[in-house]
């Protein structure tokens, strides 16, 4: 035990450092960071990070939790409040979610590796949701930059362990979301979510879904629906600039995306939860 505790003290900072120099389409990046991806690592170090990981605990020491979303800052990001419309989720949650007993286990910045820590520290603990959206990935390609076979075996260390602890949830998991950062990051979301469809096609409780799709048009990311471009452009007036156009990455769905992303997995998600399609308004 103490030697793995060693050996992870000296190798977790070179994972989470930033790559010296970016690496090329295809190149893999060096092997030392192969477990890190399915390794508990935690944010504790962070006071926002921690708080809101003890609220989390609060939520679910109280029970009555019908569905999880899990995941990073897109998922964090459902309890955006506006003003803009482009960054007011609340409608799209309180239609689709409000009534169902959900909880945000979103956190900005995880990896699979910190998602792997909370689940080992009781984020789920006692609980028996009826489903539960694993949305998780995007940050493994990074700044700790690791590729799409790390990506692949830290998703599904956490499948394992989500069936482990709640082997009653129907688990939808959804693919790496397409983003405009780099080619190596689009090859590499390419990559996990083939990866991904091959390994979840079939298998019992677990129901794998790409809505990647929904964020391309003519071949190319769609800006028009992520909040990242939208904040660069006000941040750019705000700063009294007036440039026609604004560079930025695309990462983050806006409220528009993500309404997009709650209308397609809602047939699947309703059957999985033996409730109503909330889709259509109920009668009455």
């Amino acid at each position: 035990m103490k030697r793995w505790i060693l050996a992870a003290s000296l190798l977790l900072p070179l994972a989470f450092a930033a790559p010296a120099t970016a690496a090329e389409p295809g190149v893999k990046p060096a092997t030392l960071a192969v477990d890190l991806a399915t390794a508990p690592i935690g944010r504790s170090e962070l006071p926002w990070w921690r708080e809101r990981f003890d609220r989390s605990l609060e939520r679910v020491r109280q029970g009555h939790v019908d569905l999880i979303w899990l995941g990073d800052s897109i998922t964090q990001n459902w309890e955006l409040a506006g003003p803009e419309p482009f960054a007011d989720y609340r409608p799209v949650w309180n239609r689709f979610y409000g009534d169902r007993q959900a909880v945000n286990m979103g956190f900005r910045g995880d990896t699979t590796a910190s998602v792997i820590w909370r689940l080992d520290h009781g984020e789920v603990a006692g609980l028996n949701p009826r489903a539960l959206v694993l949305l998780i990935g995007a940050n493994n390609f990074g700044h700790v930059h690791w590729d799409a076979s790390q990506t692949l075996a830290g998703i599904n260390a956490i499948v394992h362990i989500l069936r482990t602890k709640l082997p009653d949830t129907q688990i939808l998991l959804l693919a790496v979301l397409p983003s405009e950062r780099s080619p190596w990051i689009t090859e590499n979301t390419a990559a996990v979510n083939a990866m991904l469809a091959a390994s979840y096609r079939d298998r019992p409780f677990v129901t794998f879904m790409n809505v990647g799709n929904l964020f391309y048009r003519d071949g190319r990311v769609n800006r028009g629906l992520y909040l990242d471009p939208h904040q660069a452009v006000m941040a750019s007036h705000a700063a009294g600039l007036t440039t026609a156009t604004v560079n930025s990455i695309a990462l983050h769905p806006d409220a528009q995306g993500m309404a997009l992303i709650a209308e397609t997995i809602e047939p699947v998600l309703h059957k999985l939860m033996a409730d109503r399609d909330h889709r259509r308004v109920p009668a009455g």
